[in-house]
């Protein structure tokens, strides 16, 4: 089933058995291979993503081509394009798992659907999304406000574990260095 998807839903509001047997009717448990992609910059985002264990990350082809990561997603976070998954337009964004994972997939309609039957599903997703855009103005502040090599001491010492999963060149995009920046200041610190 998806034991992590319960839990962290019952950190923010109740679930009774019934409640958690009719979510799991309206949710997909899908098996990732890594580098699989979820999603590709211009399809419609049709579900959002909830990780039980594994990797995602979320990224699109810049004007030079290269991809920029701005968003990554481990074990009890969500991730999604969620202008094209709310719009039901052509993505922006693509979405790609970085390592084997299990993903939890909940579309629109199953969303509209059960936070008119669990009504408490509705604030539950009102809370992760506030979080979320909080933890976007930290980071955009943190960007603004720190050095390249502040900015990246800060990522590990916020996600110390996180840092070994991801690769070298994901994280130098995420964090808007180069690979060989972020080698020479991992190389200081090590």
């Amino acid at each position: 089933m998806f034991p992590g998807l319960i839990t962290h839903i019952k950190k923010y509001v109740d679930l009774s058995e019934a409640d958690v047997q009719l979510l799991s009717k309206q949710v997909e448990l899908l098996q990732v291979k890594k580098k699989e992609m979820l999603l590709q910059e211009g399809q419609v985002c049709r579900s959002q993503y909830f990780v039980e264990k594994g990797c995602l990350r979320l990224f699109y082809l810049n004007h030079k081509g290269v991809e920029q990561t701005t968003q990554f997603a481990i074990e009890n976070w969500w991730l999604s394009d969620y202008m094209s998954y709310d719009l039901q337009a052509p993505a922006q964004f693509s979405i790609q798992a970085i390592e084997r994972s299990e993903i939890v997939c909940l579309d629109l309609a199953a969303q509209d659907s059960l936070v008119r039957e669990l009504p408490q599903l509705e604030r539950y997703f009102r809370l992760i999304l506030q979080r979320a855009y909080a933890a976007t103005q930290v980071r955009f502040r943190i960007h603004y406000e720190l050095s390249k090599e502040e900015n990246y001491n800060q990522f590990v010492s916020s996600f110390p574990g996180f840092v070994q999963r991801i690769p070298q060149y994901m994280l130098a995009s995420y964090l808007g260095l180069t690979p060989e920046y972020l080698s020479e200041i991992r190389k200081k610190h090590s």
